[in-house]
């Protein structure tokens, strides 16, 4: 079985760690001075094994291991939410790094490596998976044009102008050089750790349907206007979240999910009553069947409330990922590796988030791998995992990794 070093790892991730640090956790987002000091830190990393590394046109890392033979691709991100957690993206990177390492030492797997890739941008600081989506040719010019940092408002060329990475090409998978995609993730809920477990094998990754909700009434004085007079766009806002409340979890299935995320009320002022209202909202899940179903609703309820309330309420459709489904055979060599390393610790689980995974799935084999998460904790500075469970993870990393490469090699 591959091994790892895992005293290496662990100084990886502390050292990691002190890029861009925020009370407990880590304040990296994408293209932040500290993201890029964090890509170039892992570009040394890789170059000081020997593979040949750069950060690419749109900040994506890619390091690629010598020789000719069949190779894993792996990785995540390093870039975080803002003021958030230390182990989001960074887990699956130096799982990757010290699997890369552990197949070059071993000197058993002859022209075979792992090639290590930080995708730009998982968190949607500027738009949707952009690196992940850039590497397998479907990042267009008109989408970066567009994008913007949702924070600052920073456009995205103007950021990878800062960081020193106008002109240089956007990298695209070579198909025929890879036998798989692999990722690892801490699991960003409570589950592995409610149930005792070590190890989740994930299933597949939810879709996420994301919208905007407008709705328009008319703007008036708080003090003069009559009740019945009103077109109060906040107070069809609240009906209709209700209606939402109240009618999804008769459509939904057991794991479904569905979040708003943001209300804005224009104009927002104490005295007034508001004429517009905004609400981003969105739900998961990992059956396209539900997922059309809580559509159809959503559009009935919106319906409904634009026929029969003051307002006019419209749906936009924002974006639509659909769910993935991990790998067979990559799943069973996962499983074994945990089974080896924590005997019925392990779990297969489906993923809640959506990873850079999901994006590669349609075009490779791919597999995920999950770690607890303390107190189900993720997107938050406070967010941990334990120095046991992240080497037991890189444990079970590296060795389906080694297993892989070994039936490869035949």
């Amino acid at each position: 079985m591959l091994e790892i070093n895992a005293d290496r790892l662990l100084a990886d991730f502390y050292d990691l760690r002190k890029i861009g640090t925020f009370k407990t956790g880590v304040h990296r987002p994408t293209l932040s001075a500290d993201d890029i000091r964090s890509r170039h830190w892992l570009v040394d990393k890789l170059r000081a094994i020997g593979h040949e590394a750069e950060i690419d046109g749109i900040a994506n890392v890619i390091g690629r291991a010598p020789g000719k033979g069949p190779h894993i691709l792996a990785g995540s991100h390093i870039e975080t939410q803002n003021e958030a957690g230390w182990l989001d993206g960074a887990l699956g990177v130096l799982y990757a790094l010290e699997a890369a390492r552990a197949v070059a030492e071993s000197g058993a797997y002859g022209e075979s490596g792992v090639d290590v890739i930080a995708f730009a941008d998982e968190e949607g600081h500027f738009s949707d998976m952009p690196g992940s989506n850039s590497w397998i040719g479907q990042l267009t010019e008109e989408t970066i044009d567009q994008a913007v940092d949702r924070t600052h408002g920073l456009p995205l060329r103007e950021a990878l102008d800062k960081a020193g990475l106008t002109g240089k090409p956007r990298r695209q998978m070579e198909r025929e050089r890879y036998l798989c995609f692999l990722e690892a993730h801490i699991e960003q809920g409570g589950w592995l750790e409610a149930n005792d477990l070590t190890i989740g094998v994930v299933t597949s990754i939810v879709g996420s349907w994301q919208y905007r909700i407008v709705i328009e009434g008319q703007q008036n004085h708080a003090g003069t206007t009559m009740m019945k007079m009103r077109r109060d766009a906040g107070v069809a806002a609240t009906r209709l979240l209700q209606a939402i409340e109240t009618e999804f979890p008769k459509i939904a299935a057991e794991l479904s999910v569905w979040t708003t995320g943001r209300i804005t009320l224009d104009p927002g002022a104490p005295a007034i009553v508001p004429g517009g209202a905004e609400i981003l909202f969105q739900f998961r899940d990992a059956d396209p069947a539900v997922l059309d179903r809580m559509h159809a609703k959503l559009e009935e309820l919106i319906k409904a409330e634009d026929t029969n309330g003051p307002c006019d309420v419209r749906l936009e459709i924002v974006s639509i990922t659909k769910p993935a489904l991990m790998d067979e055979t990559l799943k069973a060599a996962f499983t074994a590796s945990a089974e080896r390393v924590c005997p019925g610790k392990h779990t297969l689980m489906p993923s809640g988030a959506g990873h850079d995974a999901r994006t590669l799935a349609p075009y490779i084999p791919c597999a995920m791998l999950f770690v607890p998460s303390i107190n189900g904790v993720s997107h938050h500075w406070s967010e941990n995992t334990s120095d046991a469970d992240i080497i037991a993870g890189a444990r079970v990393f590296a060795g389906a990794v080694g297993d892989l490469l070994a039936a490869a090699k035949g």
